[in-house]
């Protein structure tokens, strides 16, 4: 499989949608045939979500660009994800956020090994995957610069903003089977802008779905 064609196939059509170049280039720097099941390699540039086992998925490279394009990360910042998945969309933020670091919240043990080890593969050593209740945030390092979540929650939580720098963002999918994306940036309050429907798998715990 010529994964270098794939891939550059799939950067344009992301070009063609608006993402920048910032995003395009940590999305270039980062093979993400090697954070799916090898059966799903051959679909590794395809631009849709993915099983990666576990009943979950990884998702479209587009939804991936749209989301780090929203927080708009910069290099040395703390960033945390909730829902790491198989490590891809952490591995992306790793490289935009360049000396800084990127903590990344799985409930699913099998899952954090997974990841762990793609990021490994992949080179990538600034972020750190924490087997917790991503619902209930990451207190042990807060505040964070940028949060982003990558499973549907009930509503904008708390728990999640509260860990948030003044002056830092965080991108969520709200809603139980279709959902909309938000923008949250904290200034004195929360200034919430809806960005759009998605479709995430839910966020389990004890302040997601249960």
């Amino acid at each position: 499989m010529e994964f270098k064609v794939e891939k550059k196939r799939l950067i344009e059509e992301l070009r063609q949608h608006g993402i920048s170049e910032r995003v395009l280039d940590a999305m270039r720097k980062v093979p993400r045939h090697l954070f799916v099941p090898e059966r799903e390699r051959s679909h590794a540039y395809a631009d849709y979500p993915l099983p990666i086992g576990w009943n979950q998925t990884i998702s479209a490279p587009h939804m991936v660009a749209i989301m780090c394009d929203l927080l708009d990360i910069q290099d040395g910042m703390k960033i945390l994800e909730i829902g790491a998945g198989s490590g891809y969309h952490a591995a992306v933020m790793a490289v935009l956020a360049g000396s800084g670091h990127v903590y990344a919240v799985e409930l699913i043990e099998g899952l954090a090994y997974f990841a762990r080890d793609n990021l490994k593969k992949a080179g990538i050593d600034n972020v750190t995957i924490i087997v917790e209740d991503g619902s209930l945030g990451l207190p042990d390092y807060a505040p964070y610069d940028r949060i982003s979540v990558a499973a549907a929650a009930p509503d904008i939580l708390d728990t999640l903003t509260g860990q948030l720098k003044v002056g830092g963002k965080l991108v969520i999918p709200v809603g139980r089977h279709f959902q909309e994306l938000y923008l949250v940036t904290k200034t004195n309050g929360l200034k919430k802008e809806a960005k759009g429907g998605v479709v995430f798998v839910p966020l389990v715990g004890k302040k997601g779905f249960k």
